[in-house]
């Protein structure tokens, strides 16, 4: 079973998000945040997280770029009971039994995304407000083989 993680290639996401998820994380697309969001409210960072950020699992952070890579079942199922907290504490679910069965399925959601690409491939997401909601598009980036010029030693290694 596959997931994706938060990944970085820069600082920028520490500029351009209000608050950055963390390399590594675990992350999932996280529209549910915009569901009720109108233009009003698409401003500044809170514009740059709907435009093109991950949500990261364990920070409530978003992120631009994440990696695809490998995931077992009982962690994916710490991660549903980690976002059915969320649930509760940001959203007014009743309690985490009762917010279980979304926390999966949105889960589902981003498994299904992840499982038909090879570990390393890189998605980002791409949202827009329609008139009938909060509209998603994904883009993959396929890992590419390395060169071996990137692995290449160059000067003089006699110190001559």
């Amino acid at each position: 079973m596959k997931l994706a993680r938060a990944i970085h290639f820069d600082e920028s996401d520490q500029r351009v998000f209000a608050n950055p998820a963390r390399t590594g994380e675990w992350c999932l697309s996280g529209g549910f945040e915009f569901s009720n969001w109108t233009e009003g409210d698409l401003t500044g960072k809170a514009r740059q997280a709907f435009a093109n950020g991950w949500f990261g699992l364990e920070t409530g952070g978003r992120v631009t770029f994440v990696a695809v890579t490998l995931i077992e079942a009982e962690e994916l199922e710490q991660l549903a009971h980690l976002l059915a907290q969320h649930f509760v504490t940001y959203y007014g679910a009743p309690d985490v039994e009762a917010a279980l069965p979304v926390a999966r399925e949105e889960l589902a959601q981003m498994v299904e995304l992840c499982e038909d690409h090879d570990p390393n491939t890189l998605l980002t997401v791409a949202r827009e407000l329609t008139d009938a909601g909060v509209r998603e598009a994904y883009r993959v980036i396929e890992p590419q083989e390395a060169g071996l010029e990137q692995f290449a030693i160059h000067g003089d290694l006699d110190g001559a």
